[in-house]
């Protein structure tokens, strides 16, 4: 148990987060740069985002769940189309490493139930610890050309701290907060990311990077954030260069995928994945599966059914919709918008999860881009189809709009493993 103070208790209505669980009419979309930084992606301005709702619906207290996600938006909603293509290294809008951690305290209050909060002041000192303890120890570096800098604070912050990436085949829960990096020194290559630019930020901060540095992005499963001089980089480097966007959708991404309540058959898109276990994916688009991977989603299934939300290497449905809900906040894929209605789906908010596939197939059908006709796309699109089509007879049985299992599913069970 942490020993801060919790925060104060008081409700709040940021983003229209608290909504009834009735039908509304669907809400307007708005133009937006996606994560990818070049197409143009259509997403809705005004969520209805049910998590916390349900979860004090069946008697859970979200008090700290919401205050955390109540400070990522006041982070977020500075993002303009230029400060979500600013690099890590030199973003001042959005303050990246609270932002994380508040990603990481809401998340430990949907799995802890702790009676107060992750201290997250705590640790944005201990990150802040982290710069002021490179000046002692490499001060005479400090004079010498920008190349010799960047190598001595590497050798500092892999070598004499001992930070190192986690093998994306042995991923952990305790890699993807930021939080538990800073305590256990074993992070995701974004979370490496995210603490190199930070401390680089405070030595520039304090005059101590004169300067212009970038830091190189790896996309293989096995190096680290390294800095570079910009000025003498190549134009190769920009393929590696993280915008404060990207670093946040990369970072929403992992726990989307780590905590995801359906693990079997890591060949196929999460989307599919779920469709598949309710039974809206054709076998045949399956063949070769093994008997494992059936019985996983068989599994899966089950557990939702007896309202087990999570078990260990087996996903986490809060955790899951919680990712879910903050990259639609951060507006950056309208295929969120089909994933999260999917999830939905398996919860038993038939209701919800039909407005959200709907607005996903009507921003799909207006959008100015070429649709893609691969194999992939067409079974998924098709996926789509049956589970609204699923949804509207479900909805059209007298008491089906909300499951008795619904309860059950979102109450406060113990610890599951």
């Amino acid at each position: 148990m942490y020993s801060l103070a919790p925060f104060p208790s008081s409700k709040f209505h940021f983003f229209s987060f608290r909504f009834p669980f009735t039908s509304s009419p669907s809400p307007s979309p708005s133009r937006v740069v996606c994560h990818g930084g070049s197409d143009l992606q259509y997403v809705p301005c005004d969520l209805k985002l049910v998590l916390h709702d349900t979860l004090d619906s069946s008697g859970i207290d979200t008090t700290h769940a919401r205050e955390a996600r109540k400070e990522f938006c006041s982070q977020i909603q500075r993002f303009c189309c230029i400060e979500r293509q600013t690099s890590i290294s030199i973003n001042r809008c959005v303050d990246l490493g609270r932002t994380a951690l508040c990603i990481g305290a809401e998340d430990d209050s949907l799995v802890s139930h702790s009676s107060v909060p992750l201290p997250v002041d705590a640790f944005i000192e201990r990150l802040d610890d982290l710069s002021m303890d490179y000046c002692p120890h490499y001060s005479p570096s400090l004079d010498s050309s920008p190349e010799n800098f960047l190598e001595s604070l590497e050798r500092y912050l892999y070598g004499h701290k001992g930070f190192r990436r986690t093998s994306a085949n042995q991923m952990e829960s305790q890699a993807l907060y930021l939080h538990s990096v800073l305590t256990h020194r074993s992070g995701t290559v974004a979370m490496l990311a995210l603490i190199y630019s930070e401390i680089l930020k405070m030595l520039r901060l304090w005059g101590l990077v004169n300067f212009d540095a970038e830091i190189f992005f790896p996309h293989d499963f096995h190096g680290l954030p390294r800095g570079y001089h910009k000025q003498k980089s190549k134009e190769s480097d920009q393929a590696h260069v993280m915008t404060s966007e990207n670093l946040l959708y990369e970072i929403l991404n992992n726990l989307k995928h780590s905590f995801w309540p359906f693990q079997h058959d890591h060949t196929k898109s999460l989307f599919l994945r779920a469709a598949h276990a309710a039974n809206c994916v054709d076998r045949s688009d399956f063949i070769g599966e093994s008997g494992s991977q059936l019985a996983s989603a068989k599994a899966a299934q089950h557990r939702l059914d007896r309202g087990v939300w999570t078990s260990v290497r087996l996903g986490d449905m809060r955790r899951s919709l919680a990712a879910c809900e903050r990259l639609l906040l951060l507006k950056s894929d309208a295929n969120e918008l089909r994933d999260y209605g999917t999830l939905l789906y398996h919860c038993g908010l038939y209701n919800q999860a039909l407005e959200y596939l709907k607005l996903y197939k009507d921003l799909k059908s207006s959008s100015m881009q070429t649709q893609s006709s691969n194999s992939l796309s067409s079974i998924e699109e098709d996926a789509v189809d049956k589970l609204i089509t699923r949804l509207n007879l479900i909805l059209m049985e007298q008491g089906w709009s909300r499951p008795s299992y619904v309860r059950n599913f979102f109450n406060n069970n113990s610890e599951p493993w």
